[in-house]
């Protein structure tokens, strides 16, 4: 198959584009002719090596966990799915990843593609959006009715972020993000938008249930006086020595923090489907490259502010 892939670590140029072999489904896996996939940010800084101690060190790798496409083969104890149905979902741990014309898929954590959705659109959501159910709902614990802040609602997680808040009952939505994607908040449900070049929101008198950090640039110990008792934060960003600061400052307060990276869930992608389908949640695609061209890829993400995601279509 035809795929893009890395030997070594290091900036985009370290990319290729070349026949790689096509991954064989095990028993409760599917084989996914890959149509649409998409950029997140854990792909370039596992590709850069800032992730060493969650991934390998076993090359050649290819990037990129988000997968829309058609069944092309079915393990022996799949009965969920055969060939030809339209799925998505996060490529399957520790078989390579989604930018190739093949990816494997668990069959418990795969679903299929809402009729209502293209394949770019499906492409979109896997990673992002379980991200943000996950970080609001399992992680931030929300209620219906919590006042909620999303920091860095206009980005891939945060765009959804702020609908799945919605989604949930919160009471009140704030979203943080640049000066140019202030109404892209606004549409996507964002009852506040404060502009992060110009507001401070730990410095501000409001308090909130729930600070999620989709962003990554704050932390619980600069956060939490912006909580409200018993308040909640998170975010996405796998930083330890934030986790031990956090930790030791939540041990002498009644407010908690948590860390964590998305994980595969048929549940949670079931509950995304059924808010794709009833227009509930819409995918805010920013820009679709070539899967030939994903290192312009990587470097229009990392260089960061773009809003929504960052869509490949695999011919």
């Amino acid at each position: 198959m035809q795929a893009v892939y890395y030997t070594q670590y290091g900036s985009a140029d370290v990319l290729h584009y070349g026949e790689q072999p096509t991954p064989t489904p095990k028993a409760d896996q599917i084989l996914v002719r890959v149509r649409a996939s998409s950029v997140n940010p854990i792909d370039w800084k596992v590709r850069q090596g800032e992730m060493k101690l969650l991934t390998c060190h076993r090359f050649p790798k290819i990037p990129g966990r988000d997968v829309a496409g058609e069944v092309a083969a079915v393990g022996d104890n799949v009965t969920r799915f055969q060939v030809g149905d339209r799925v998505y979902g996060m490529a399957a741990d520790g078989v390579g990843g989604a930018a190739a014309e093949y990816a494997v898929l668990a069959e418990t954590s795969a679903a299929f593609v809402p009729p209502l959705l293209s394949m770019e659109q499906a492409g979109a959501v896997p990673l992002a959006a379980l991200t943000a159910l996950q970080g609001l709902y399992h992680h931030g614990r929300l209620l219906s009715g919590d006042r909620v802040l999303i920091n860095g609602a206009s980005g891939g997680v945060g765009s959804f972020a702020v609908q799945i808040a919605r989604a949930l009952g919160a009471g009140e939505i704030t979203g943080v993000c640049g000066p140019d994607n202030q109404e892209l908040v606004r549409t996507l449900g964002a009852d506040r938008v404060l502009n992060h070049k110009e507001q401070d929101f730990t410095a501000d008198h409001s308090r909130y249930d729930v600070i999620f950090d989709a962003a990554g640039k704050s932390s619980f110990s600069a956060s939490k006086n912006a909580l409200r008792r018993l308040g909640r934060y998170v975010t996405t960003i796998p930083d330890p020595a934030g986790m031990v600061t956090g930790t030791f400052a939540a041990a002498f307060s009644d407010k908690s923090q948590a860390m964590f990276l998305a994980k595969n869930s048929g549940p949670d992608m079931a509950l995304l489907s059924a808010w794709l389908q009833a227009g509930t949640l819409k995918p805010v695609i920013y820009k679709t490259f070539a899967l030939r061209d994903l290192a312009d890829a990587h470097r229009l993400s990392e260089k960061g502010g773009t809003p929504g995601k960052i869509v490949l279509t695999v011919e």
